[in-house]
């Protein structure tokens, strides 16, 4: 044995042992995140059952589960335009048994709220984005208006204006409407829900005039013509509603509005966990079945990368503060 250098072969055996107990304290964590998930995962919704946000949770979820083996639960917590889910979340665990299915609305929240008790894009890990569905005008039935030109006409014949319906303070249907509401000079009263359920409950009972909807929640409404259909805020028409024409054909260029749909953890998720979860809901979304719903709903499916989500919620954020300002809505 060489004898040369003790003070050498101590150093080594030192830096294995080092290294034998890093590995050590290591391997607890990887192998979790190997075998994840392990229990039940909860999946908050921001909204009640029955509107689109809730459909396309419902729908990942129910196959996540049968992929992992773990039940996937969506947990609605509605309120306050998406606030009173998004809290609850930016306040679990990040350890991927608590994800997060909202909208675009989620972007908005920090220009409507001056008192927020998270940061909307902060506190949360952007995983994926499902799919994109653009937002559609319509009223009830009792209103003798079929283009915008005529229901602006009849909006400004109301002694008190018309009420505008939307699923929530601070919602992308809510500020939509408030642009419209600006944009034609017209005086509509918003009127909040908690939720498009029972929004377009109430548009089908007449006791709000009008709303912006997401085209998947009131397709099946224009059709059997228990709604009437204005105007659809894309930039081209959609093949379930193919005779629908859209704002910038009746002369309104450049009014858009849509709504997105993606999936959340969150802050400080692993990395690995988070594309595991992406790669698996991906995989999902792109199988001809699941494709084939979103499309049925009126969806244009995305599958983004939480690096393009990421990137994309930013852009999100600046454009909406700007629709905020401009249209003056504030929530105390």
């Amino acid at each position: 044995m060489n004898h040369r250098h003790p003070r050498r072969f101590a150093l080594r055996a030192l830096l294995a042992t080092i290294s034998c107990a890093a590995a050590v304290v290591a391997t607890p964590t990887a192998l979790a995140q190997q075998n994840y998930p392990t229990k039940p995962v909860r999946m908050v919704v921001p909204y009640p059952p029955g509107g689109a946000t809730d459909v396309i949770g419902r729908l990942i979820a129910d196959k996540l589960g049968a992929q992992w083996g773990q039940a996937v639960v969506v947990d609605n917590r509605a309120g306050a335009g998406t606030t009173v889910g998004a809290e609850n979340v930016a306040k679990s665990a990040p350890d991927g048994y608590t994800l997060y299915e909202t909208t675009a609305t989620h972007t908005i929240s920090a220009s409507l709220y001056p008192k927020l008790s998270y940061d909307p894009i902060k506190d949360f890990t952007p995983i994926t984005l499902t799919a994109t569905i653009p937002l559609v005008l319509v009223t009830t039935p009792k209103i003798p208006a079929r283009t915008v030109d005529e229901l602006v006409k009849w909006i400004k014949a109301q002694p008190g204006g018309a009420s505008m319906g939307s699923p929530g303070n601070g919602s992308v249907q809510h500020l939509t409407g408030e642009l419209f509401k600006t944009r034609v000079g017209v005086n509509t009263v918003h009127v909040p829900y908690k939720g498009a359920a029972p929004m377009i409950t109430d548009l089908l009972g007449g006791q709000v005039d009008m709303a912006f909807a997401t085209l998947s929640e009131v397709t099946s409404y224009i059709k059997s013509g228990r709604l009437h259909a204005i105007a659809l805020a894309h930039d081209k028409r959609m093949s379930a509603v193919p005779d629908l024409p859209t704002f910038g054909e009746q002369g309104m260029k450049g009014f858009t509005g849509a709504t997105w749909f993606g999936t959340f953890a969150p802050a400080r998720l692993p990395p690995e966990l988070r594309d595991r979860i992406y790669k698996d809901i991906a995989a999902i979304v792109a199988t001809p079945e699941v494709t084939k719903k979103l499309e049925d709903m009126g969806a244009e499916v995305n599958n983004l990368a939480p690096a393009e989500f990421s990137r994309l919620i930013d852009a999100e954020a600046r454009r909406w503060a700007e629709a905020v300002k401009l249209s003056g809505a504030r929530i105390e």
